[in-house]
């Protein structure tokens, strides 16, 4: 098997439908839900799929009564095909740019610290200035949403920047700091006291961020420092809403960035407690894919990041 004979079979017999349909029998892990998706008949992408494997002499999926699976082989294909098809969408929104003005469709990945302000303060100045420009926001961690951009299904992830860049292929721009904040809701015991430490803090029940996060880790050292053990009757989440709720219903605990508090303390929701909590977060910021153009409505909406910011990070404590 040469790379020559792949590269040759790739580029004369493989078409971008192609690339969609392995994309997409990948996502479905099952040929009858994806013909559906795909507007095939089953046996169509069953041929479709077979060809490609018989053409390149390797096994894309593995077939068993609950459905298919990739193979290594088929994971490469699908992944780098993810990619064609991501620049694919790019060509056709410059091209619709050019001709009708900016316009496009942008997926977003954001962080907890981007989701109170920062992204909402830029979406809507996108929102003013460019409305014909779309927008998908997917929540969740950066192990979550960093293999996402690398194979193009999110265009940029919005957030605290990792302290140090893992990922090969991407491209961080800082754009402001922020502390965090103690926090429980107004009318909690602990907020009688004019001063508090970790040890008052630890037998009480938590929120923590999820492990493997940078604050978990800054929290974590902040006990590990005091000579503490860390909350053990902890729940682990880094949703906003779920967060919010349990803070108000309960007498826990949480720990959140301070444009979240601010958020919560203006409408007399939450209070943050008389206590400091030194932790080197790094900046709240953005990363893309290095080494690839951006489309016009990804550095339209890259812009409104950075206006955004400037307000915000002088807003922080």
């Amino acid at each position: 098997m040469l790379p020559a004979n792949i590269e040759r079979h790739l580029v004369s017999r493989l078409k971008i439908k192609h690339l969609k349909l392995l994309v997409t029998v990948g996502e479905q892990n099952n040929i009858f839900k994806a013909s559906q998706l795909l507007n095939m008949a089953q046996p169509a992408v069953t041929k479709t799929v077979r060809d490609m494997e018989n053409a390149l002499e390797l096994t894309l999926f593995n077939r068993s009564s609950r459905g298919v699976t990739p193979t290594a082989y088929g994971e490469v294909l699908i992944r780098h095909a993810k990619l064609i098809l991501a620049q694919v969408r790019h060509v056709s929104e410059e091209l619709v740019s050019l001709h009708e003005g900016v316009s496009g469709h942008i997926n977003v990945g954001t962080l907890l610290a981007a989701s109170p302000a920062l992204l909402p303060k830029s979406l809507a100045t996108l929102r003013a200035e460019r409305g014909n420009i779309s927008v998908s926001v997917t929540e969740g961690t950066n192990d979550m949403l960093m293999p996402r951009l690398l194979i193009g299904e999110i265009d940029v992830v919005v957030g605290r920047l990792p302290e140090v860049q893992d990922e090969e292929g991407v491209y961080s721009e800082a754009l402001y700091y922020e502390a965090v904040s103690l926090v429980a809701r107004s009318g909690h015991p602990l907020l009688k006291r004019e001063k508090l430490t970790l040890r008052d803090l630890a037998n009480e029940s938590w929120i923590l961020p999820s492990e493997g996060t940078v604050l978990r880790r800054e929290i974590d050292n902040a006990f590990h420092k005091a000579k503490l053990p860390v909350p053990q009757n902890a729940v682990e989440s880094v949703s906003l809403l779920t967060n919010r709720t349990l803070l108000l219903e309960t007498d826990m605990i949480g720990i959140m960035p301070y444009q979240v508090v601010k958020t919560y303390e203006d409408v007399g929701l939450l209070k943050r407690l008389p206590i400091r909590i030194k932790a080197d977060l790094g900046p709240v910021g953005y990363t893309v894919r290095a080494g690839r153009d951006l489309t016009p409505a990804v550095e339209y909406f890259l812009q409104a990041l950075r206006d955004a910011a400037k307000g915000i990070g002088s807003s922080s404590p």
